[in-house]
């Protein structure tokens, strides 16, 4: 069970499709944390507060449509994952122009400055993060093998290893 089940009791949910009112701000104000929890770990931590925002919204417009309260955060989870995916379209054709300009000036930097900032780059990232990054980049090792050293899926690795570089690339364009 996740922490968000225990928190919002099936009757909180099944008062608020029903349209209860302190019902719906009780479990907008349970489910927050982990909404929060969750774009944070699937998110570019610009994209965060816009995509709780935007699933808290639908959850108050479209809780009355559930099927099932026992689907409610595998349901609430996918609202937050696609705000996150839509966020991250949404800026990425933005960003483009942008990422030009700074691989640009990337490539013509000194290779002792562009080691400092892919150094502090690293260090920016959170620990999970960091830690499969190192282990892939640096020590070199197979996706198989880090997920054997990290008790993870290949999957997992993967997609952690993915959203690093995301976010290393975003700190160094930021620069």
């Amino acid at each position: 069970m996740t922490a968000l089940a225990s928190r919002c009791d099936p009757a909180l949910i099944e008062a608020a499709r029903g349209g209860d009112a302190d019902a719906l701000v009780s479990l907008i104000a349970a489910a927050q944390p982990d909404v929060r929890r969750y774009a944070a770990r699937t998110c570019r931590a610009a994209d965060i507060d816009d995509a709780v925002q935007e699933t808290l919204l639908l959850l108050y417009r479209r809780v009355g449509t559930l099927r099932a309260v026992t689907s409610f955060s595998a349901w609430l989870f996918a609202v937050a994952r696609r705000a996150c995916l839509r966020l991250l379209r949404r800026t990425a054709g933005l960003q483009g122009a942008l990422e030009d300009e700074a691989e640009a000036r990337l490539a013509h930097l000194a290779p002792e400055d562009l080691r400092i900032d892919l150094s502090r780059a690293i260090q920016s990232l959170p620990d999970h993060y960091r830690e499969v990054i190192l282990l892939r980049d640096i020590e070199e090792l197979s996706i198989d093998e880090i997920a054997g050293v990290l008790a993870l899926t290949r999957e997992s690795v993967k997609a952690r290893i993915h959203r690093a570089r995301l976010m290393i690339r975003e700190y160094l364009v930021r620069d």
